[in-house]
């Protein structure tokens, strides 16, 4: 992966996120709890959930919260924009092969909303631990894979 740059430093102040548009302070604030980590849950056993995630130019994923060990690979050529929980706004530009893996000790997680920002699909794989130290979020029923009939 490419090093990300950082285009705006947090606030210092009491809402590490003041300097965000409202809009995404809102949505930060009312939405981010949730597990959907993609844009489809395509597979899940008792050890693993697998995601897929596309990013057409110009859109970005909702806030989702990461509780479980996991790593994503991008698929894709691109540039994308993070917004992360402690006011962190980044840019970074994926490549086919991009893969960054985390683990989290329990109650530890973290949270974040990703945008594409450049003129082509952002296309990622997710792959989330269900043996990690958190319990994971349930997923609503219209996030898995519909196989057709």
């Amino acid at each position: 992966m490419s090093e990300p740059e950082l285009i705006e430093a947090p606030s210092q102040g009491e809402n590490p996120r003041a300097h965000w548009p409202e809009d995404l302070q809102r949505e930060f604030d009312t939405d981010s709890d949730n597990g959907i980590v993609g844009s489809v849950l395509v597979s899940e056993s008792e050890r693993v959930r697998v995601w897929h995630l596309h990013l057409p130019p110009g859109k970005r994923c909702n806030f989702h919260t990461h509780v479980l060990d996991y790593f994503w690979s991008c698929h894709s050529h691109g540039k994308a924009r993070g917004w992360y929980d402690d006011g962190r706004v980044q840019d970074v530009v994926h490549y086919p092969g991009d893969t960054s893996h985390y683990r989290f000790g329990q109650g530890e997680k973290f949270t974040h909303a990703v945008m594409n920002i450049g003129d082509t699909d952002l296309l990622f794989t997710t792959v989330e631990f269900l043996d990690s130290a958190n319990t994971p979020y349930p997923i609503p029923e219209h996030i898995k894979l519909k196989v057709p009939a």
